[in-house]
């Protein structure tokens, strides 16, 4: 038989509110006859009277994933319990948004509160980028949980900051973002793509960077597909 006092380093954290880290991986969130939104395929167990339904975010959020093939998709969970939620053993921070605007790379939001609105967005200008560019627009007040693949670092991006696609966690709503292709690196990026792409931040704000490029992208020829943004430039977009 296992001994409890083993097992006693495992004990679930007890709530310190709303959301509460269990451990670096794994988040636990307290409903209270309310809701919130979470990543599709991100629970991994609950306890209580807790249901979940998939959310399109309404036409035109849906429109955009038509168009594109691609999104963020999110569930929500509601009712009366305890949900526990990951991402693939990533590491989970939590932030505090106060009546402010914050914009998180799609494949690295977790949850978000109900009170906070939300927008899907794409950024335009990279072409056939492999995995695309969607982030999710968060607006309002509430707790955001985004994941990283490893431990962070935030930036100031008062200097002109420019980061690969899939590093970039989050950053402030009055960083401006935009795409720079530079074919003088395109022998390196080794990710499908044809091109080198950066992500360009502009602006007085902050953005966190995880220490990984994301998901390895298999090696595939597009021989005969119409090229993207060809040179060297950028273009910046509110």
């Amino acid at each position: 038989m296992v001994s409890e006092t083993n097992l006693e380093q495992f004990r679930e954290v007890t709530p310190a509110g709303r959301f509460t880290l269990q451990n670096s991986a794994m988040l636990k969130v307290r409903l209270e006859n309310d809701q919130i939104q979470a990543k599709l395929g991100s629970m991994v167990a609950y306890q209580g009277d807790v249901r979940f339904e998939y959310k399109s975010g309404g036409l035109g959020r849906f429109f955009k994933k038509a168009v594109t093939g691609e999104g963020v998709r999110l569930m929500e969970a509601n009712g009366t319990g305890d949900l526990f939620l990951a991402q693939d053993k990533r590491k989970i921070m939590i932030l505090d948004l106060h009546n402010d605007r914050m914009t998180v790379n799609g494949d690295n939001i977790l949850a978000f509160d109900s009170g906070i609105d939300w927008d899907i967005k794409r950024v335009e200008g990279a072409g056939r980028l492999a995995g695309g560019l969607f982030n999710v627009v968060l607006e309002g007040t509430g707790k955001v949980a985004v994941t990283s693949d490893g431990e962070p670092v935030l930036l100031d991006t008062s200097t002109p900051t420019f980061a690969d696609p899939e590093s970039a966690i989050a950053w402030s709503g009055g960083v401006r973002t935009g795409v720079r292709s530079d074919v003088s690196f395109k022998t390196f990026t080794g990710r499908g793509s044809g091109e080198s792409f950066q992500v360009a931040f502009e602006g007085t704000g902050w953005i966190l960077i995880q220490p990984s490029e994301g998901p390895t992208v298999p090696e595939h020829s597009h021989a005969g597909e119409g090229g993207g943004g060809g040179g060297l430039g950028s273009l910046f977009e509110d």
